[in-house]
């Protein structure tokens, strides 16, 4: 069922495994949402050093990417991409479930559009 949760770019997993090398302690990737911001939810990548019960696990090419079980239903169909230019780098959601979005693009709510949101990348971020 995890494969069926998201899908993920090869953009995204070339840059989970250069997050991932970088972090050979680290078990993998989770995908967590967080309550925050104007419209309610934001998404939320961090590094992990183990599985949390129930998590979701997708086995990439790049590595793991664990998934919340409280975001799957926020998350469910989305696209998870990775995007770099001269001015930003980082993971791009493209989430069928979202209703609207914050004038900044920090946090979204669900429910039905389909816009992406950013979420900054962690190497970069510090």
């Amino acid at each position: 069922m995890a494969g069926e949760i998201i899908s993920i770019t090869p953009a995204a997993i070339d840059r989970i495994g250069a997050l991932l090398s970088k972090r050979p302690e680290a078990a993998g990737i989770r995908i967590w949402i967080k309550e925050t911001g104007c419209s309610g939810l934001s998404y939320q990548v961090d590094f992990v050093e183990e599985a949390k019960p129930g998590d979701d696990r997708i086995e990439t090419e790049g590595g793991t990417l664990f998934i919340d079980p409280m975001a799957v239903m926020y998350i469910l169909g989305s696209e998870m991409d990775y995007q770099e230019d001269k001015f930003f780098s980082g993971f791009q959601f493209t989430n069928p479930n979202e209703t609207s979005r914050c004038g900044c693009g920090e946090s979204f709510s669900v429910g039905g559009g389909s816009d992406g949101d950013v979420l900054k990348d962690p190497v970069a971020a510090g």
